[in-house]
């Protein structure tokens, strides 16, 4: 850890670090390391919790300028200079209104429920890694631990929906959790394959997999990524986070014409942690992407160096992705949200698992 910090500070500080740790030794001794490893992960929770949430405030600015500008409006454009201070004006807006709970509900679950949407799109940034080093825990298995921790969510729209007692609200939350426990047998299937290929469940692993190989060696390193080679895989998942985060079109939680949502009941800052769920989820499946099958932080030519911001611009890319769908694309029917999910999606994945299975058996094996 020592050399890790030593490698991310500037050169002119390092002589005050290295003071600082002798002093640190000599003040508490053989606790010393323990004292710093609790400090050092502390700040590194603090730097991923407190810019994620300020992100996912601007997202939803971002947003509503990127479809204002798709159907020639302006988008919001009042509030601060070009409308940027809008998502602070929205946040307190929403803390200044009265939580209301109905007087049938069930309160503790009723409270409870936001808690359970929103806390896995968190606890999942603990594995995400930014590159070799900025990582918070570098666990063997973490794409194992991100897909059990994300799937904890689908309790929270239930929850929230049974915890209501309404009949519009249970409905709703049982479409919502039918859809995303749907899209997410298709998500796993897809990541199955991935881990095939890279032969680990390590993020870091899976990203340095996708920077070997012929197209890599000549400079054309984008074209060594798993999207190329996974290509059907790679359209499978991009399809299913967006039903996964309950996004247009597949927003069904939203789709206010066909049934109520989830979420009906809830106001103020208890429907304000949904939405934000909502954005959180998406940001970590747009990372997964980027990751997974866009090789993370790996450049896309061998001429320009790899960096923690090719990783950034390819989550945003498939932000916006998630915007321009949004914008264009009328929402679908929850039967051909279904069947897409169960009589395409998961056939597809079956077929090109087994089609993976023998191209890694034959002598054509381009992953070895």
């Amino acid at each position: 850890m020592v050399e890790t910090l030593q490698q991310l500070l500037p050169g002119f500080l390092i002589p005050y670090f290295n003071g600082l740790m002798q002093f640190g030794q000599e003040l508490f001794g053989s606790s010393w390391q323990d004292i710093l490893t609790l400090v050092w992960t502390l700040i590194k929770v603090v730097l991923i919790i407190a810019p994620l949430l300020l992100i996912v405030a601007y997202v939803t600015f971002w947003e509503r300028k990127v479809i204002g500008w798709m159907q020639v409006r302006i988008g919001p454009n009042r509030v601060g200079p070009w409308g940027l201070i809008q998502p602070l004006a929205d946040g307190l807006k929403l803390m200044l209104k009265e939580v209301t709970i109905p007087s049938g509900a069930d309160r503790a679950v009723f409270l409870l429920a936001p808690v359970f949407a929103f806390a896995p799109a968190l606890v999942a940034w603990s594995v995400i890694p930014f590159n070799e080093m900025l990582i918070l825990a570098n666990v063997d298995a973490s794409l194992l631990f991100i897909m059990g921790v994300t799937s904890i969510g689908v309790y929270g729209i239930v929850l929230a929906g049974w915890a209501s007692n309404s009949k519009y609200a249970f409905l709703g939350g049982m479409r919502s959790a039918a859809q995303m426990v749907s899209y997410e047998v298709a998500m796993g299937l897809a990541l199955v394959v991935v881990l095939m290929v890279s032969n680990s469940l390590n993020l870091i692993d899976i990203v340095k997999g996708q920077g070997q190989g012929r197209f890599a060696d000549m400079g054309l390193g984008f074209l060594s990524w798993n999207w190329l080679s996974l290509l059907p895989m790679f359209v499978v998942y991009m399809v299913s986070i967006v039903a996964e985060c309950n996004r247009a079109p597949f927003d069904m939680a939203e789709g206010e014409s066909e049934i109520v949502g989830y979420h009906v009941e809830y106001s103020g800052m208890a429907f304000a942690v949904f939405q934000l769920a909502e954005y959180s989820a998406m940001i970590l499946c747009s990372t997964m992407v980027s990751l997974v099958f866009l090789g993370g932080w790996l450049s896309p030519v061998g001429f320009l160096p790899d960096s923690v911001f090719w990783l950034f611009a390819k989550i945003s890319s498939i932000i916006f992705f998630f915007f321009w769908i949004r914008a264009t694309v009328p929402r679908y029917r929850y039967d051909q949200i279904m069947r897409l999910g169960w009589k395409v999606f998961i056939p597809v994945c079956l077929i090109w698992l087994l089609v993976v299975g023998c191209w890694m058996m034959s002598p054509w094996n381009i992953w070895k």
